[in-house]
């Protein structure tokens, strides 16, 4: 047996997660947040992608949006996280097996990798592009894979519920 697997066990053994398992009000009042906090960061962030892309709020400078959104990204990123983990915590060893919650912990990895390098080299150089209507090919290839990324962690996410493997 795995050492993730047998910690998965002895947490999903613990007293708080056998309660938030079998409590008739908790596990959906924390599913609920779970999923408001993501369309929260994840409408947010589609406009920060659909920007980069240059589909829509063309005449609003990056800058500017990122300025005003990056706030509510970070709490809705935060509660989502936050949820996320708490659901993880209602059964782990159930989560632990599942193919679906596998694939999108790794394409959350990805997404994360993605973000991080967009604001660590293409938006440090900002000032030099966000004036012009077209934003340099990196910024949109951010953008795309960001917004492909985010679909498919959704789509693994509802998947959960349906690991038929």
């Amino acid at each position: 047996m795995s050492v993730l697997l047998h910690a998965c066990q002895w947490l999903g053994d613990t007293s708080w997660s056998i309660a938030l398992r079998e409590s008739l009000w908790v596990y959906p009042i924390v599913e609920t947040v779970h999923v408001l906090a993501l369309s929260v960061f994840l409408g947010l962030a589609i406009m920060l992608d659909l920007r980069l892309l240059n589909i829509a709020l063309r005449r609003t400078s990056v800058t500017e949006i990122t300025t005003r959104v990056m706030p509510w990204v970070w709490m809705g990123f935060v509660l989502m996280i936050a949820s996320g983990l708490a659901l993880f915590y209602s059964d782990p060893v159930k989560f632990y097996g599942n193919v679906f919650m596998r694939i999108k912990l790794l394409l959350l990895v990805l997404a994360g990798l993605n973000a991080w390098r967009f604001h660590a080299t293409i938006y440090r150089r900002v000032a030099t592009w966000d004036a012009g209507v077209t934003p340099p090919r990196r910024a949109r290839v951010a953008g795309g894979i960001s917004l492909i990324l985010w679909a498919a962690i959704v789509t693994t996410g509802r998947l959960i519920a349906y690991d038929w493997f």
